[in-house]
């Protein structure tokens, strides 16, 4: 074990643990979590530290799951999809592409791709499509190491409560070691992405994000202007229209990371510039289509650090909280270069899920990493909060156990597996104490 200083991926969140380790196999891991039983020392794992959140911050044992990795197993079904078992610390492109040469993919995926499987599933990761639900919601079966050592099977017909927890269990239930995923025939994406107002697109909304497979805007604040993304599922084997290097680069890398830091790092110094190039960047996007495969269109490159608050909210109620949050902006001095993401999820049966029990929209907010991020969050926070909004686990949020377990029906009986499985709070921290007290 060699201890040292952690931050995260965007740097707002800094650990000095006592201990790191990074077992090679569940028999390492035991042999860790042993160790640390026996120094009285708390543990929690990290991957790839894109939480905002301190949820993988401690000063005990920080165990990293990178040398777990790799797929197990592959189970196929008659109608081509399949059960396949992947390490734990298995990162998603890493992951996604592997699947893509077995004839597989994953249903659904959020837009960044850079989070190992355990941590993706321990925060409720997801992407949009109104059928569609996180990758939680692709989970039939999960390995979890308790803090005694034992190796515990979980899924719908073994260990039912204790499944129903671990599929968004924050680390606080044991390090998972095993996810077994219910995955489909591979599949590509035929991706339309356009501007528009935002008046028009939330005057269709409904129908939109009824009638295409996975579609998501992004709404430039101080303006009427968005960008859409509708994203429609075709076959595997369909003809592949990817988008060309000199495109790509433009738009993904130059344009959207780039010349986007640039534009921070000035704005940062004259924030009153703000409105005037939000208004600029908007006009000048222009329409692209292309086909792809799935995971190459779901995912995208995010190189220009930020914080970030995303808050699940019924989808009935997501155009009024567009229209408060851009009454609070015309009300306020407060100037937002980043745009506001807006994603579509199906309603699941999870019980820390953010969609737990409600087809839900999402409402994700960002601010460059050195600018100040609080008065704009606080406020969309309580605009999202009035409607009986949820945060997302590993995104910034100001709630406690309290304010969370109105949000929850199930968070009481999440308390109760968590303190049969863990008395001693093995796999806390004083996040977690003030999550889930």
């Amino acid at each position: 074990m060699n201890a040292g200083s952690w931050q995260n991926w965007t740097g707002n969140q800094h650990a000095f643990p006592s201990d790191r380790a990074e077992p090679t196999s569940v028999d390492e891991l035991r042999v860790v979590l042993a160790g640390a039983v026996e120094r009285s020392r708390t543990v929690r794992c990290v991957g790839a530290g894109h939480s905002f959140t301190p949820i993988a911050v401690t000063d005990g044992v920080q165990i990293v799951l990178d040398s777990l990795r790799g797929i197990e197993s592959v189970v196929h079904d008659d109608d081509g999809s399949a059960r396949v078992t992947v390490l734990a610390g298995t990162r998603l492109r890493e992951l996604t592409a592997r699947l893509w040469d077995l004839g597989l993919a994953m249903t659904n995926l959020g837009d960044i791709d850079e989070q190992s499987i355990a941590g993706a599933i321990s925060t409720g990761t997801h992407g949009t499509g109104g059928r569609f639900g996180g990758i939680a919601t692709q989970m039939c079966a999960v390995e979890l190491m308790t803090a005694d050592g034992e190796l515990v099977q979980c899924s719908r017909e073994e260990n039912a409560e204790l499944f129903d927890a671990a599929r968004v269990g924050l680390g606080a239930l044991g390090v998972i070691t095993r996810v077994t995923l219910e995955c489909v025939p591979a599949f590509a994406l035929r991706a339309v992405e356009e501007p528009s107002t935002l008046r028009a697109t939330l005057a269709e909304l409904d129908a939109t994000v009824a009638a295409v497979d996975h579609f998501e805007f992004y709404w430039f604040p101080h303006t009427d202007r968005v960008l859409t993304k509708r994203n429609t599922r075709l076959p595997g084997d369909v003809v592949l229209k990817p988008l060309g290097k000199v495109r790509s680069y433009i738009d993904d890398e130059l344009l959207s990371n780039t010349v986007f830091e640039g534009l921070n790092r000035v704005v940062t110094r004259v924030p009153a510039l703000i409105p005037r190039v939000n208004a600029v960047s908007a006009r000048a996007l222009s329409a692209r289509e292309y086909i792809d495969r799935s995971y190459r269109v779901f995912a995208s490159s995010r190189t220009v650090k930020f914080v970030e608050m995303e808050y699940a909210v019924p989808a009935s109620e997501i155009g009024w909280v567009l229209r408060e949050v851009d009454r609070w902006l015309e009300r306020s001095s407060v100037s937002i270069a980043f745009p506001v993401e807006v994603r579509f999820a199906a309603g699941d049966d999870i019980w820390l899920s953010t969609a737990s029990g409600r087809p839900t929209a999402y409402i994700a907010v960002h601010q460059y990493h050195r600018r100040d991020h609080r008065e704009y969050f606080d406020a969309v926070e309580a605009i999202c909060r009035s409607v009986g909004g949820r945060p997302h686990w590993g995104k910034l949020h100001s709630l406690g156990s309290d304010e969370l377990r109105d949000c929850y029906e199930h968070f009481d009986d999440f308390l109760r597996v968590r303190d049969s499985i863990d008395p001693k709070k093995l796999f806390g921290s004083d996040y977690l104490e003030r999550l889930l007290s």
